[in-house]
């Protein structure tokens, strides 16, 4: 009897170990995944291609940042329009009471923006929609908004992606390295980007530790990354 009895203390005591382990082991998946997901918040940049409203499968830095777009203006409302680019992605553009308007060099208002104008695009990108700080009516034949999109590959539903490169890539460049910035720098590196390369959607400008920007583009195939220096020339693409 003592024996069994002592037999049944021993299991239980084995049992609650054994749970103890297991709830240790759940705890610290749980912890482990956690810690990993608030990391991915500086994980590296997209490597597949960027489809409409994606940020590419590895992209964890596709948060609303300093961006923008060039086009031609269509759905003309009180809040906003919507954008298409020389490769033919579409864009929604918020505007709001802080939003500015320029056509050409001089300052306007909102009713610049009319249907079939060409417009470039400063503001924040989540996507493929665009809350603009700045809206540049552009004159006809002027270059970034209405120029094709020769050099862009266009965005296509299950097609490959497209991998080369042009120009100059920096030296020891790796996919999400570098500082995300805003302001006037990441206004000028997209303003640069989408005059060489008409069609995308810039969804952030991160600085790099030569002082050169990398323009990360979505809504083509191709490019991905467009490389500006420190004067905001484009340098290269990949």
């Amino acid at each position: 009897m003592v024996s069994r009895k002592l037999t049944k203390s021993i299991a239980a005591g084995v049992a609650a170990i054994a749970i103890a382990g297991t709830s240790y082991g759940i705890v610290s998946a749980t912890s482990s995944g956690g810690s990993a997901a608030a990391s991915s918040g500086t994980a590296g940049s997209g490597g597949t291609a960027d489809g409409p409203g994606s940020a590419g499968g590895s992209n964890a830095r596709s948060g609303p940042a300093a961006g923008g777009s060039s086009g031609t203006a269509s759905g003309v409302s009180t809040s906003g329009f919507t954008l298409t680019t020389a490769a033919g992605q579409k864009v929604t553009v918020d505007e709001a009471s802080a939003t500015t308007y320029e056509k050409g060099t001089s300052a306007a208002s909102a009713s610049a923006v009319t249907t079939g104008e060409a417009v470039l695009v400063l503001g924040t990108t989540s996507g493929t929609t665009i809350t603009a700080t700045q809206v540049i009516v552009q004159p006809a034949g002027s270059g970034s908004a209405t120029s094709p999109a020769a050099k862009v590959v266009p965005f296509q539903r299950g097609a490959p992606a497209t991998s080369r490169q042009a120009g100059q890539i920096p030296a020891n460049y790796t996919e999400g390295s570098g500082t995300i910035v805003s302001g006037t720098a990441a206004n000028k590196a997209t303003e640069a980007a989408l005059a060489a390369y008409p069609g995308g959607v810039v969804d952030r400008v991160v600085k790099l530790s030569n002082g050169e920007y990398e323009v990360h583009y979505i809504g083509v195939n191709w490019p991905h990354h467009i490389f500006v220096n420190q004067d905001f020339k484009v340098v290269g693409a990949d």
